[in-house]
């Protein structure tokens, strides 16, 4: 046998391993891939179901917050706040308190902006409406200008739902 016919024997046999071999790494590559492209799709949607639930939670909260601080209003027009009409108001704005904290890890800064509008406004609201309820109103704060305060609200709280629905991909709107 000549050392031609041994060469070229060799090249078949490495050729052949090779081949084997570089398809078995490029299989591998392909189903790593694969993985990678599945677990991120996976936490994509873990990512969207926990912003949906989020933004959820907050805006129901936003909502029931204006709506205590719209109430209370009314009782201190008429009375002045029991008890139950304190807690409430309390529970309604811990409630928001607490979903706002947890927003603010999960949505992005476009959201962020229009939250913080919405919670500067009902926690100033709220604010203006406890110096009133406690008689240490400011020289410009009454219970009219507490309660054009507290309508104005709903303009925020709408925006946030803008900010939050579009990220969401449920409103092109924006």
């Amino acid at each position: 046998m000549s050392l031609g016919t041994v060469a070229i024997a060799v090249t078949g046999v490495a050729g052949t391993l090779g081949g084997a071999l570089l398809t078995q790494w490029g299989a591998e590559r392909n189903k790593r891939r694969e993985l990678e492209l599945a677990r991120a799709f996976q936490e994509s949607r873990e990512s969207a179901a926990l912003r949906r639930d989020c933004y959820t939670r907050l805006y129901r909260d936003a909502r029931q917050f204006a709506t205590a601080l719209n109430r209370h209003l009314h009782v201190l027009r008429e009375r002045d706040p029991a008890e139950p009409d304190v807690r409430a108001l309390e529970e309604a704005k811990d409630a928001h308190r607490n979903h706002w904290s947890e927003t603010q890890m999960v949505a992005p800064d476009r959201v962020i902006v229009a939250g913080e509008a919405a919670n500067h406004a009902l926690t100033g609201v709220y604010a203006a409406v406890k110096r009133l309820e406690q008689g240490r109103a400011r020289p410009d704060e009454t219970l009219d200008s507490a309660a054009a305060a507290q309508r104005e609200l709903w303009e925020l709280i709408k925006a946030m739902r803008h900010a939050m629905r579009h990220d969401l991909g449920v409103s092109s709107e924006f």
